[in-house]
Order: structure tokens, then sequence, then C-alpha cells
């Protein structure tokens, strides 16, 4: 268990607060006697708080029925939510450790300097309190498995046509969860992290980074740490820098503040440095209707909201970061209750610039 753990919630909203937003409802299938009967299931099969999700999913499962939809469109969906059943419970008992996801191409050899370099960083990252989140297979994966060790792995495994085993260090572990689809895959990667680390890779690593800087970008996932890892000497990611610097910035695709989302690094002790600096003083954040608020671990200092207020009025809608309490409705997450908050009325999306408000937080 790592220093912090105790600090976590139980409830993981990788969102920062948008799944916990969406209203609880009891959905109808237009009959009231067959609503009638799931509200009876459903309270006799005791699911407590949760009765009114539980009864939604049902009449949700109800009306995919009455659609008459295709049958590989139900194994599909059928599919899909075993697979995320699956990983939740896997994850569960796990929540409160940090945990950092490895991206990186299967096809690297063990005598390869990315290979040493992924194994060493997953080693130096296990040392300092985190978990290591990569897929089952050889290479990079391997690698992070055991630089990270098998108490210390998940390995998210994909089945593929020609049968990707998982590799020895993984293989038969509890923590190992074999996937059908990419898509609940990656969920797990996103949703799980607190932090990315990317090493050169093919097609399924730029899948796997851009779909995570498209979700932090868009507001659609918490910003945490991404750090791209080339070893020593190498030139992958200034290759791909150079790209994204001349295709997607020159033709204004991406803002300046995106590039705030990522760092790039040959060094695997200023890579570790960057995961571990993300989480010196910041905690985590959630939108609380209009409101940000931002959970710091020290009490707040005057000198750290007047350079807020003084470097960041950008990013907010109204009014000015503040300190505050924890709000009523951050009641379902209790065992933050206790940390200081900074408050504030905040613009959607900006998430690069908001990184550099997570930085200054970090060095208060």
């Amino acid at each position: 268990m790592s220093e912090n753990s105790h600090l976590r919630k139980k409830q993981r909203d990788f969102t920062g607060g948008g799944i916990m937003g969406l209203p609880k409802k009891r959905g109808s299938t237009g009959d009231e006697a067959i609503d009638a009967k799931i509200q009876e299931l459903v309270e006799a099969w005791s699911c407590g708080e949760n009765n009114d999700l539980i009864q939604e999913l049902i009449v949700t499962s109800l009306k995919i029925g009455k659609d008459c939809l295709p049958e590989g469109d139900l194994k599909l969906f059928n599919r899909s939510l075993k697979e995320m059943r699956q990983a939740s419970n896997v994850f569960g008992p796990y929540e409160a450790e940090r945990k950092v996801s490895i991206f990186g191409s299967a096809r690297t050899q063990p005598d390869e300097k990315e290979y040493q370099t992924a194994l060493k960083f997953a080693e130096e990252i296990r040392d300092k309190g985190y978990m290591v989140i990569t897929g089952a297979g050889p290479g990079i994966m391997q690698a992070g498995h055991e630089g990270a060790g098998r108490e210390g792995s998940f390995g998210l495994n994909i089945k593929l046509p020609f049968e990707q085993g998982a590799n020895p260090t993984i293989d038969g572990d509890n923590k190992l969860i074999n996937f059908n689809y990419f898509f609940t895959r990656k969920l797990s990667f996103v949703k799980e992290s607190d932090a990315i680390v990317g090493l050169p890779g093919g097609f399924g690593t730029m899948d796997e980074l851009f779909e995570v800087l498209t979700l932090i970008q868009t507001g659609k996932a918490q910003v945490v740490p991404i750090v791209l890892l080339d070893a020593p000497g190498g030139t992958y990611w200034k290759t791909w820098l150079q790209f994204v610097q001349d295709h997607l910035f020159r033709l204004g695709l991406i803002s300046y503040e995106d590039f705030n989302l990522f760092m790039l690094t040959s060094d695997i002790e200023e890579a570790v440095e960057e995961v571990d600096r993300f989480y010196r003083n910041f905690h985590s954040y959630r939108y609380v209707g209009k409101d940000l608020a931002i959970r710091v671990k020290h009490p707040v200092t005057d000198q750290l909201l007047k350079v807020l207020n003084n470097d960041f009025t950008d990013l907010l809608e109204s009014g000015e970061f503040k300190v505050s309490k924890a709000l009523s409705d951050e009641a379902n997450e209790p065992e933050l209750a206790d940390l200081p908050r900074i408050i504030c009325h905040k613009k959607r999306g900006m998430a690069g610039r908001f990184r550099e408000v997570i930085n200054v937080i970090n060095q208060h």
C-alpha cells in the first residue's frame, strides 16, 4: 500500500464528476405492470443505493429485446458489459492504489534498449508506490510486468485471431483480464490509470495514446500526467512531436496549451519524477454543478491563491479561486471529506491550461 492510499476514494470517476453527475432515475418500459415486477425483482435482489440504476439497466436490456436487433449486436452488447463488470471486479480491491498504464510495442525484444527502459521505469515507479497496468503480451508489456513484478502488475490481455497469450510474469494471476474488444480494454486503461507512459510502438500504441489525449483534451477524462518515454538516444517521440508540431499545431488543429498535456524524455528518473510530482500536493478534482472542486493534500496558502487569481483568471467563467470545505454534493466520497479544497467556476475544456494550474498547486 502506498502512503497516500488512505486518501483515495472508493468510487472512482475518471471523468472528474461527469459520471457522478448523471441523474439516477427509474427507467420505464412503458408497461406499469412490467415496471412493478422489475422494481420488485431489484429490491428483492438488494442492490442498495444503486437499485434505481440496476432497474435502469434491466429496462434498457428489455427495450433492446423489443428493438429486435441483430444477434451480432446483442452478442456485442452482452459481451461488452460482462468484460466491463469483470474488469471493475478485478480492479476494485486495489482502488486505493495509484496506477500507471504503460503502452508500447509487443514486438520489442528483451535485448533492445526500449525493453530495458520499460523494465527499469516500471521497477522505479513501483518503488515509488505505484502499480503498473499494461497489456499482457510480450515486448514492452512483458518488460513492464517484469519491472513491477507480478504483485504490482495488472495485465489487460486482448484476444486476437492469432492468439496472443499472456506473458510468463502475469500468466495465471488474478489481476489478468482477458478482453475480446479493444474498446472495453482501452476503457480500463483510461478509467483505472493515474498516469500514462508511452514507449515506442505501432498502430496500437498510437491508438491508445491518441485516445487518451483526445479524452483529456475534450474533458471526457481527467487530466493525468502523460509521459512519452524513449530509450537513451532514441528519436521515436521526437519524430512524433515534429509531426504534431508541423501538421497539427501549424494548421491550427490543436492549441498551444495542448502541449502541456504530455512531456517527452529519454531519462527514466525524469519520467518517474514527472508522474510522482503530479500528486505531490494535488489529489483530484470533480465538477459539482458549475463549480470545480480541486482537492489538495496540504492547507491552501494565501500565496497559492494569489498566484492562481493573478495568473489564471482566463480559466474562469466568473468569480475567483477560493478555499472551501467539501461541497454537499461530494458527500458520496466521504474518504475525501477532510481534504482542503480550491473551488472555482471554471470554463469547460482548456485541459492544457488547467494542467498548468496543477503544476502551480504542486509547487506550494
